[in-house]
């Protein structure tokens, strides 16, 4: 009652992930630990893109905004989860509710769009090689960055907009670590069928039809790449296609799981455990699967090091 009275009525309650946890400690500092690997890991990655000419390359400058997407993402839940544990209160304003909305499906939006587009780069490198520099000029890839990025905002200021403005009843409280639309819906007194409906449509147009044009790029490129002479680039290709599957299939599984099952019938728990892996453990794993069977950015981070090395010395 006293964390009640203390709310404004306009506040959410976030229940979280540790609600039901036997171990909340261990499962704090398990987060804590991936929030600071995720941050280290996209930043070392995006800077060593944007600071290293050999990088300067449309492929590494599309996942270098990869990297941006992903620390941006960590960032706009995990904090918020983190400060609420320490601070033993779980409020959330209505504008901080809208604001992790906005970012949430501004982001998800953006990653598949990009992800499609990084499918795309590979698919011209690999089967179309000698149009690759032509199509593939700095001014396409910024302008693809552009309209994935201000796409992506429009997109979700409609959907947090819409989200925002539903009455909700006496229930203050939110079964999620963070304020995603379906979450929050469930709170409504009002009918949101109508609004599921749009939810599957742009789950639809942004996960489903973006995942399979990415398994179509993939299957062309692998039918080009059975028919190389050289095992040197057969090698290289398949190690560049297989960092990009993963990351594919880490993003894209959880969240069609999501939002393509018919009335958000999952239950809460197998729910935010699904949010989970798409929102904390993916934005940490994502610069390792590039980075680690990657010659060109462990070279890189190499020479970075060597030369830091060299200049302590002195």
């Amino acid at each position: 009652m006293k964390q009640r009275n203390e709310s404004s009525i306009t506040d959410f309650i976030l229940l979280g992930l540790f609600s039901d946890s036997r171990h909340p400690g261990l499962l704090i500092t398990i987060i804590l630990f991936i929030l600071v690997v995720a941050i280290t890991g996209n930043s070392i990655l995006a800077l060593l893109i944007w600071g290293d000419a050999h990088l300067h390359t449309p492929m590494y400058f599309l996942l270098s905004q990869l990297s941006l997407m992903d620390l941006t993402l960590i960032s706009t839940t995990v904090p918020k989860m983190v400060t609420d544990f320490f601070s033993g209160q779980s409020f959330i304003s209505h504008i901080g509710c809208g604001a992790q909305i906005f970012f949430y499906v501004m982001l998800g939006v953006a990653e598949c769009v990009l992800l499609t587009l990084m499918a795309f780069d590979r698919y011209l490198a690999i089967c179309n090689p000698l149009r690759y520099s032509v199509i593939m000029t700095p001014r396409v890839c910024l302008q693809m960055t552009i309209g994935s990025w201000t796409g992506s905002m429009l997109i979700s200021l409609m959907h947090t907009v819409y989200a925002m403005n539903f009455s909700t009843c006496d229930s203050r409280k939110i079964h999620h670590f963070f304020c995603e639309i379906m979450a929050l819906l469930k709170l409504s007194c009002e009918d949101t069928s109508t609004y599921e409906k749009v939810a599957l449509i742009t789950g639809i147009v942004f996960l489903l039809i973006p995942f399979g044009l990415v398994l179509t790029s993939y299957i062309l490129i692998f039918l080009t790449v059975l028919h190389m002479n050289s095992r040197e680039g057969r090698n290289k290709a398949l190690a560049t296609c297989s960092s990009h599957l993963s990351v594919v299939s880490l993003y894209f599984g959880p969240a069609m799981i999501i939002y393509m099952t018919p009335g958000s019938s999952l239950p809460a728990d197998v729910d935010q455990r699904l949010f989970v892996f798409d929102v904390i453990i993916t934005p940490m794993l994502n610069p390792f699967i590039y980075s680690l069977r990657n010659k060109e950015v462990l070279g890189a981070l190499r020479n970075i090091l060597w030369r830091k090395l060299i200049f302590m010395k002195r």
